[in-house]
C-alpha cells in the first residue's frame, strides 16, 4: 500500500498552495485513494476518497475543500451532487463524460488507469469533469492522453516501471508530461513527490 506526500503548487509561478498526505491500494474490485489536505501554514484545506472499478471508471468519489463537499459517480456518464458550506442548498449534475479530474495527483492515476494505453497507440481523447478549488466548482473538459514511453528501472526495492505520457488540453492546446509509476506520480505540473513509504503499487 503505497504511503507517501505530495506537495501541490502552482503550475506557473510555483507558489505552494497545499501538502497532500495520501495512501492508496488495489484491492479485489480495483483501486483507492485516500488524502488529506494541509495549507503551506499547516492548517486543514480538504480531503479526496476515490474508488475505481476493475476497469477504471469511478464507482465512489467524495471531496471536501473550504467546507463544500461534492459526491459523485461514473452514472449515465458521470453524475454528483455538490453541497455548499450552509447544507442547505444541494445541486446536482450530470455530463456525458468519462470520469473526473482535479488538482490531486488520484485522478492523474485514475485517468491513466481508465484509458490503458500502450506506447504504440495513438493519442486518446478523453472527456472529465473537473472540480476546480476553491469551491469544488465543476467544469467539463476535453485532454488527449498519449502514453510516449514505458521504461524499468533497477531500483534496491526491485524494478521500477516508468511510464512517461503526454497531455494535451484540447480546447487550448497546451501540452505537459506526466510521469506514473503504478499507482504513484512522480512528476507532473504543480505536483511534486516529497516522500514516498512504500514502492507503488503495480496496476493490472
Amino acid at each position: 500500500m503505497p504511503r507517501g506526500r505530495y506537495s501541490l503548487h502552482d503550475p506557473h509561478d510555483h507558489t505552494p498552495l497545499a501538502e497532500e498526505r495520501f495512501h492508496c491500494a488495489p484491492g479485489p474490485s480495483g483501486w483507492r485513494y485516500v488524502s488529506h489536505l494541509t495549507t503551506p501554514s499547516g492548517t486543514a484545506a480538504g480531503s479526496v476518497d476515490l474508488a475505481l472499478d476493475d476497469r477504471g471508471r469511478p464507482i465512489r468519489l467524495e471531496l471536501h475543500a473550504s467546507g463544500w463537499q461534492v459526491r459523485g459517480a461514473a452514472l449515465d456518464g458521470v453524475t454528483w451532487v455538490r453541497t455548499d458550506p450552509t447544507g442547505e442548498h444541494a445541486t446536482e449534475g450530470n455530463v456525458r463524460a468519462h470520469a473526473f479530474t482535479g488538482p490531486s495527483p488520484a485522478f492523474l492515476v485514475a485517468t491513466a488507469r481508465l484509458l490503458r494505453l500502450t506506447p504504440d497507440a495513438s493519442a486518446t481523447r478523453v472527456r472529465l469533469v473537473a472540480f476546480t478549488d476553491p469551491v469544488l466548482a465543476p467544469r467539463t473538459l476535453d485532454q488527449s492522453w498519449a502514453l510516449l514511453t514505458r521504461e524499468t528501472h533497477p531500483t534496491d526495492n526491485g524494478p521500477l516501471t516508468v511510464d512517461e505520457y503526454r497531455v494535451t488540453a484540447l480546447d487550448t492546446g497546451e501540452q505537459h508530461t506526466v510521469h506514473l509509476s503504478g499507482d504513484v506520480v512522480l512528476s507532473a505540473p504543480g505536483i511534486e513527490l516529497e516522500d514516498l513509504e512504500t514502492p507503488p503499487s503495480v496496476l493490472t
